[in-house]
């Protein structure tokens, strides 16, 4: 039933199964609708705090950057979608890190951390601490720990095909001071309100 609706395909002429090409078409199409579930949020959360909103999913041992709204600020933090990111010093890479289980988050930071500025964490047991408060309050946070100048809160989920994504908002440090809790609390909003969409739970 499976090969006669392309869902697998003969791996070889005389054994094994492999993915068909309808799974592809519904992987593709799967990744269309969470892009048309996510936009309008991350629209909306820009408007609502008046800063940069960016989607980023864990490619590797990096944080890559798939979508962004843009801020209304004139100093405002922008990255280009396509971009990678670090996960031990930022607030995205720092949340979808909080998503894996203890023995994948062990594999990523058996690397060397590079230490980008004087807030940089570099001590694995520093930053698993970091990892266990963003598990318990879903906010990670990034205080110049990978641009001096730019701060940003994070958040992380699964979306419906397993893929770990981070929702997350940097801001310049001078206002992030004064925002941050904001930013949090509309950040967890949004979140919610993706999972929701998705038909998750936001737990």
């Amino acid at each position: 039933a499976l090969r006669a609706e392309q869902f697998v395909i003969a791996a070889s002429p005389t054994a094994g199964v492999r993915l068909g090409p309808a799974l592809i078409r519904l992987a593709a199409s799967a990744s269309v609708e969470f892009d048309q579930i996510t936009r309008p949020i991350m629209s909306e959360l820009s408007q609502t705090v008046g800063e940069t909103v960016d989607l980023s999913v864990l490619k590797g041992n990096v944080a890559v950057f798939t979508d962004q709204v843009q801020g209304i600020h004139r100093l405002r933090a922008v990255s280009a979608i396509g971009e990678t990111f670090p996960l031990h010093c930022t607030a995205n890479g720092k949340a979808i890190l909080s998503v894996l289980t203890d023995d994948k988050v062990a594999r990523l930071l058996r690397s060397p951390m590079a230490k980008l500025t004087t807030n940089t964490i570099t001590k694995p047991a520093e930053l698993l601490k970091q990892i266990e408060t963003c598990r318990r309050t879903g906010i990670a946070v990034d205080e110049e720990e990978h641009t001096e100048g730019i701060s940003a809160v994070g958040t992380g989920f699964l979306d419906p095909m397993g893929r770990v994504i981070a929702l997350s908002i940097p801001v310049p440090t001078t206002r992030y001071r004064k925002v941050h809790e904001k930013l949090a609390t509309q950040l967890l909003a949004a979140r919610v309100r993706i999972l929701e969409a998705l038909g998750e739970s936001a737990v």
